[in-house]
């Protein structure tokens, strides 16, 4: 049975063991904050169950505390980075922060970056660059996860892909990997002991299933709209190595373990746009038309992307996060 923890507690714990392991005070703060944050939001996965992995991974020296990205190459809004293995969180942070810095000068940013590690939850970054009145993308490449389409072996990642649009009510963020469900998900549902609401994957026999275990096993994520999702991850693989110069999957997957990953990071400055003066007016009357649809069933609701984002980060706030206690025992006991 899970338990909930107070953010201001979960934070100071994280705290505790990123400073015990080599980062710096500043950069530890930000590091918690973020972990904090993603469990504050629903996504434990990315955040407190994610978190004794990121701790090996700095022991193993998959992870340096002590690196920084540092840019390699500038052209007016376009600049390439290198990660120099460092967090993936804070290098991802860092190099969305300065996509807007650009946008916000040149009206969009473009900040490619290699040589970096797995940026927990995505989304965040989506929220970052809304907050900061900008339109988000982002996306990274990945082990490799899933088969291309038509194919028994896996060659492709999941790869997940962030867009967001600033909202004064409530921004618009949509974070999805190219896999029906994520990893993080997959484990989710096995910790549980529930099975997926649809096919996620295949079994070692490459029979679909909807038993996260079989797919956790095989690592053959089923793509999201079968060959379309294949194709995405694809491309999402190929601009990302051709910007950022860094790896591709088929690389990443030569090791045993994912690390030196490539990501892209985009900002767009709304209040560069033609329609500056009416932006939010226009994402309303999108949003409502979008929720005016009738529920499929008497007691549904059609809720726009980020809006149970919102929803599960209140009660968060008030009635503390909810944990799974075998792995808030973990973080303590560090």
């Amino acid at each position: 049975m899970n338990t909930r923890v107070p953010f201001e507690t979960m934070y100071a714990e994280f705290l505790r063991v990123l400073s015990a392991v080599g980062f710096a005070p500043g950069r530890a703060e930000i590091c918690a904050r973020l972990l904090a944050e993603n469990s504050r939001d629903g996504v434990a996965s990315h955040g407190l169950n994610r978190f004794p992995a990121f701790i090996e991974a700095v022991k193993k020296g998959l992870i340096d505390p002590g690196a920084e990205p540092i840019m390699i190459q500038s052209h007016a809004s376009y600049e390439a980075w290198d990660g120099q293995r460092g967090a993936g969180n804070l290098n991802a942070f860092d190099c969305m922060g300065r996509a807007i810095r650009m946008a916000k000068q040149a009206g969009l940013g473009c900040v490619a970056l290699r040589n970096t590690n797995h940026w927990m939850r995505g989304g965040t970054y989506g929220w970052q660059a809304a907050e900061a009145g900008c339109i988000g993308i982002c996306w990274t490449n990945a082990y490799p996860s899933m088969p291309p389409w038509g194919a028994a072996e896996r060659r492709l990642g999941n790869n997940p892909l962030v867009l967001a649009v600033p909202r004064q009510t409530g921004h618009v963020v949509v974070d999805f990997a190219q896999s029906v469900y994520s990893y993080g998900k997959l484990d989710t549902y096995q910790r549980k002991g529930e099975q997926l609401p649809f096919p996620g994957g295949f079994d070692s026999r490459g029979q679909l299933t909807r038993d996260p275990a079989e797919i956790i096993e095989s690592k053959r994520a089923l793509p999201i709209g079968y060959w379309k999702g294949s194709g995405l991850a694809l491309l999402l693989d190929l601009t990302a190595t051709l910007l950022s110069g860094g790896r591709c999957t088929a690389e990443i997957g030569s090791e045993k373990e994912e690390y030196a990953v490539s990501q892209v990071f985009l900002a767009f400055n709304v209040s560069s746009t033609p329609v500056a003066a009416t932006a939010n007016h226009i994402v309303e009357q999108i949003i409502t038309d979008f929720q005016s649809a009738a529920p499929s069933s008497p007691r549904g609701s059609v809720r726009y992307p980020g809006a149970g984002t919102l929803a599960i980060r209140q009660e968060s706030l008030e009635r503390g996060i909810e944990v799974d206690p075998g792995y808030w025992r973990q973080v303590l006991e560090m």
